[in-house]
């Protein structure tokens, strides 16, 4: 996946607002993933956008992460608003936690603190959740960037050697 001149890996991005699926706000918060990723290497090959809650996450994740080895980036309920369900419905899909990598996302910047993100694995994808603020998602996704295509490397079962 990462071989000489070769990009990270392929990227899909999901913005989760009711506000944005509503057509009553820009999603400025995906946009800027999908950048920050493209610049690291990541092909991003889909965006799409959900209303909050449990199921849309849950559903949306699955249906993105089936037969996808790569990385699929959440951006938005991550808060402590009623309405902010999107780490409800990760965890109802993902067969494992990455807890490190939500740790070093929640450590990017004091408000991270208050992020209820999580980072898991199903399948072959690798699901983090950021936050809905376009500077809190881009800071919390840069802070696990280096990593992560090792982790896809190791999780696509290619022997890669350790940075």
């Amino acid at each position: 996946m990462t071989e000489a001149g070769a990009g990270a890996g392929q990227a899909k991005v999901v913005t989760v607002s009711d506000g944005v699926a509503a057509g009553v706000r820009e999603d400025l918060s995906g946009v800027a993933l999908a950048d920050v990723l493209g610049r690291a290497g990541f092909e991003v090959v889909e965006r799409s956008v959900i209303p909050d809650g449990v199921a849309s996450v849950a559903g949306e994740l699955t249906r993105l992460s089936v037969s996808f080895w790569g990385l699929v980036v959440t951006t938005g309920g991550t808060g402590f608003a009623p309405h902010d369900q999107t780490p409800e419905g990760t965890r109802e899909i993902v067969e494992r936690e990455a807890p490190g990598l939500a740790e070093a996302m929640r450590l990017a910047s004091p408000l991270g603190r208050l992020s209820r993100g999580i980072a898991g694995i199903r399948g072959k994808s690798i699901i983090l959740n950021t936050p809905g603020s376009p500077k809190g998602a881009v800071e919390c996704l840069e802070a696990v960037l280096d990593v992560l295509p090792h982790a896809l490397e190791l999780l696509g079962g290619q022997p890669g050697h350790h940075p």
